[in-house]
This record gives C-alpha cells, structure tokens and sequence, in this order.
C-alpha cells in the first residue's frame, strides 16, 4: 500500500504481444493474500511464440494448459467480475503491471472499451502503475529488467512465469522487498483515462 493508495498487481495472458489485436487468455490479480483468476476462451489463435511461452492451446475441445483443460468463462464475465474484485476494497486502487504502460494497460482499456465498461472500470481504478519503469527508475545499472531476472535477483526464486497468478503474486513481493517511495510510484502511474 502506498500512502493510503491500495496497490493490486495485476497480469494478463494473451493470444500474442500486438496490443492492437491480442486476445486476453487469462486475467489474474492479487492484493495482499487475495487472489483474482479468470480464464477466457480467445477468438483468435495463439501466436506460436504465445502458445510456447505460455503453455496455453486452443483446440476444438476449448482451452488447454499444457494439455489439460481449462474451465473459461466469456470475456465480458471476466472483466465485471475483475471489477467486482477491485470494487471490493471500497475505493479506487492502483493497477501495478510488468510493462503496464507498453502492453497490460493498452490491452485491458481496449477490450473495456468494447464492451462499453471504461466507465465503471474508471469508478474503481484511479490509475496503472508501471512496475518494469519504475523498477528501471530505482535499479538503472541491473543487466535486465525482466521480473524473472528480478525476482531471481532480489527475492532469489525462480518461479512459473506466464501464469497470471504467478506473475502477480510474484510482483507484489518484488514491490514489497523494494519498498518504493510515494514519489516514484507517482512518477511512473498513469490515469486509466491516459491515451495509450
């Protein structure tokens, strides 16, 4: 939590890195030990590069992880739902995402605003947090930037990376063991409302 600014992280899945085009696969967020999971049958395919770094298929049977089948539920639940969860800390919270300004932000608005939800979404988020800036800002002379390479280095773990949940909780203990101040959280959060 950042000066009465209630923090959740926050990670998407998707069918490829065009945030223009990519379908969300899997929407994960968690805040302290609540966790928010949501799997999403895509309409397009998978990248070849998406399906190898994620270990998600499509296939007639629906959506499997490496292999196995996934319960899905449609895009349009998962958002409200996401926005029921974020609603349940009773104020605006800050959305912190891995590259939010480059690729989840762009991603999330976009499939809000087809679904005619950037309003309501508004009303319970008061902006993105960019954790690959902010960590880039605070540890300029790291080799990488990558929350793996990060996570490895500060919290000494590996971990499953590309699974939504993973990639969130793993987030909140890296923002945790860095311990930023106000004033750089501030310098690298972006309204919701920010063009993209």
């Amino acid at each position: 939590m950042a000066q009465g600014k209630i923090i959740v992280f926050f990670d998407l899945e998707t069918t490829g890195l065009d945030t223009s085009v990519c379908d969300i696969i899997q929407l994960a967020a968690v805040c302290e030990e609540r966790v928010f999971n949501a799997y999403t049958l895509p309409r397009r395919a998978l990248t070849p590069s998406a399906a190898q770094v994620t270990g998600f298929t499509l296939t007639s049977d629906g959506l499997l992880l490496r292999g196995k089948p996934v319960e899905t539920i449609p895009l349009v639940e998962a958002l409200t739902s996401f926005m029921a969860f974020l609603r349940s800390f009773r104020r605006p919270v800050l959305l912190a995402a891995h590259s939010a300004k480059r690729f989840d932000a762009p991603v999330l608005t976009r499939v809000l605003r087809h679904y005619s939800l950037t309003q309501e979404f508004q009303q319970v988020v008061s902006g993105f947090l960019d954790t690959f800036l902010l960590s880039k800002n605070l540890y300029s002379s790291m080799p990488s930037h990558s929350q793996v390479f990060l996570v490895q280095y500060f919290l000494g773990k590996s971990y499953n990376a590309h699974n939504a949940v993973e990639d969130s909780k793993m987030l909140q203990e890296l923002f945790t063991a860095w311990g930023p101040s106000t004033h750089d959280i501030f310098r690298f959060t972006y309204r919701v409302n920010y063009v993209f």
